[in-house]
């Protein structure tokens, strides 16, 4: 079954443009690693926060890229324009009407 990690990224002040460069650089890694989905979105009303909604062909998968060393470089960029607040759900996907 599909697993969905959906989540906001606080960025510091002025900072969501860059974040949202590193969150969006290609990575052919990701598809190799179980990562079917990846979008990297604002919202208007939203201006300090970046938000991201993944798919992966398992938990586990998600969970082991978080060791591909892409990933890892992208944390370590990242981490520095990150305000400390974030949430979001993990979940796995129960079906879709757009899928048989």
């Amino acid at each position: 079954m599909t697993f969905a990690n959906v989540g906001r990224l606080g960025a510091r002040p002025g900072r969501r443009d860059e974040l949202l460069s590193i969150l969006t650089r290609p990575s052919a890694e990701l598809a190799g690693a179980g990562c079917l989905l990846y979008e990297v979105g604002v919202a208007d009303d939203d201006p300090d926060a970046v938000h991201v909604l993944e798919l992966w062909t398992s938990p586990e998968a998600h969970a082991a890229s978080l060791a591909l060393p892409s990933v890892r470089a992208a944390i370590g960029e990242a981490m520095p324009l990150l305000s400390g607040e974030m949430s979001g759900a993990r979940f796995r996907v129960a079906g879709s009407p757009l899928r048989g």
